[in-house]
């Protein structure tokens, strides 16, 4: 065998050495103790639920949380008898609004109509939107829609008697995480407007 090839074939083999030497290393470090840590989140302490009876004037009652605070809607378009209930520990803020309808069934479909647009105005970044069309204890028509992904609104509704009152709401978070980390935050105050359903009753009602 030439020099050459006695050379080449050296090389060839301390190249294979290196080769396996830096696999084995791989492998040692693959079986070190570090794993990645999942991403975490704070953790949000929920109160018990309980509940207090909204005391202020309106065509409505029902119940809220002793957990949340009514405030009156500020905004620039804002109505009589269109209030927040305000969760300042949890950065949820129920919106509400109200309509008299007058017996008029134009006004209704209408109202319908927008409450529907309103909600699908979240559909480009929804991946789910379920409407679920209840009777309350009352007596009135209720239909809710559960809306899920990274969206600002995760839950509204609205309950009408059909010919007097129109009554709308909407979740809303003032926070920016993700509402994976929300979720038991969401799930909380959804049971929270789950029982304000309930619990809603329309004043002078015929």
């Amino acid at each position: 065998m030439s020099q050459a090839k006695k050379s080449t074939i050296i090389k060839s083999a301390k190249l294979q050495m290196v080769l396996w030497a830096g696999m084995a290393l791989a492998v040692a470090s693959c079986n070190s103790e570090y794993t990645p840590k999942p991403k975490g989140y704070n953790r949000i302490d929920l109160p018990a639920a309980a509940y207090q009876p909204l005391q202020d004037e309106h065509p409505y009652t029902f119940e809220y949380s002793k957990h949340a605070k009514i405030r009156p809607d500020s905004s620039m378009i804002a109505q009589p008898h269109w209030i927040n209930i305000i969760y300042p520990n949890l950065g949820a803020n129920v919106q509400l609004t109200y309509k008299a309808i007058n017996n008029n069934p134009k006004m209704l479909n209408d109202l319908i109509e927008d409450a529907r647009k309103l909600t699908g105005k979240h559909q480009i970044k929804a991946y789910s939107i379920e409407e679920t069309e209840i009777r309350t204890p009352q007596g009135d028509i209720a239909s809710v829609f559960e809306l899920e992904g990274e969206i600002p609104s995760q839950f509204q509704f609205y309950v009408t008697d059909t010919t007097t009152h129109f009554f709308r709401g909407a979740l809303y978070f003032t926070t920016a995480t993700q509402n994976d980390s929300l979720a038991p935050v969401i799930e909380y105050v959804k049971k929270d407007i789950v029982h304000m359903l309930n619990t809603l009753e329309f004043k002078d009602k015929k």
